[in-house]
């Protein structure tokens, strides 16, 4: 099989990204955030990206899933360039290919548990989005929840409805922010415990961002961000 076939094979496929920003000095000088990375994962592998605070991982995380765009480079989902996508067709790919977990959780406020698992489905046009949500939050373990708002949830039980709404849609690629950074050690490790569990019995190809070590390492590859660079 060529190289070019490869990549196109790939969930993931990362080519010179690069990143800058204006710098806080006004002087028209650029802050590189990231500087020509490039790197692949395979569907179904399970990756940390991992480094210092600031060194660059939630960007890359950003420009993963299209909710930024790069200075320079390319990401390619599934096949797809990002980069010749307009706003409203990458955001249609994220719906259809990606979940998040994200560390402040990202529910909304004004909607129940079952109503947050719910919203994704049906923005998607899929079929039962009422009892597909349902059966995901018994899957997290939180079937006598389902009528309670984010408010009413202790942050593990509103990052287990993270996980379910992630879920929900069957997505190709799970994107996960810091998962635990809002949790206790002992609720922490239970919400990877369910994450992993999760990512195994779908097949999803996951790429986790984290500064545990101890997390990391249970991934199959740590890719290690320094000064905006991919550490060799």
């Amino acid at each position: 099989m060529s190289e070019a076939d490869k990549r196109n094979m790939a969930a993931i496929v990362v080519e010179n990204l690069t990143k800058r920003v204006p710098g806080s000095g006004g002087d028209g000088a650029y802050l590189t955030i990231l500087d020509a990375i490039s790197f692949a994962v395979d569907a179904g592998e399970a990756v940390a990206i991992v480094g210092a605070s600031g060194s660059g991982k939630s960007t890359l995380l950003g420009l993963l899933a299209g909710l930024d765009m790069p200075t320079a480079g390319t990401v390619r989902l599934a096949g797809h360039d990002l980069s010749v996508l307009d706003e409203d067709a990458r955001a249609e790919l994220r719906g259809r290919l990606l979940g998040f977990v994200f560390q402040s959780f990202h529910l909304l406020a004004a909607l129940t548990a079952r109503e947050n698992v719910m919203l994704p489905l049906e923005l998607l046009g899929l079929p039962e989005p009422r009892a597909k949500a349902e059966a995901m939050l018994a899957r997290v373990g939180l079937a006598h929840r389902l009528g309670h708002y984010p408010k009413h949830l202790s942050g593990g039980e509103q990052q287990r409805v993270a996980l379910a709404r992630a879920f929900a849609v069957a997505p190709q690629l799970l994107l996960a922010d810091e998962p635990t950074g809002n949790l206790d050690a002992a609720t922490g490790e239970q919400i990877i415990e369910l994450m992993f569990e999760m990512n195994r019995e779908a097949g999803t190809t996951l790429v986790l961002v984290t500064h545990d070590e101890a997390l990391a390492r249970r991934c199959g590859r740590q890719l290690r961000l320094a000064g905006g660079r991919l550490a060799v």
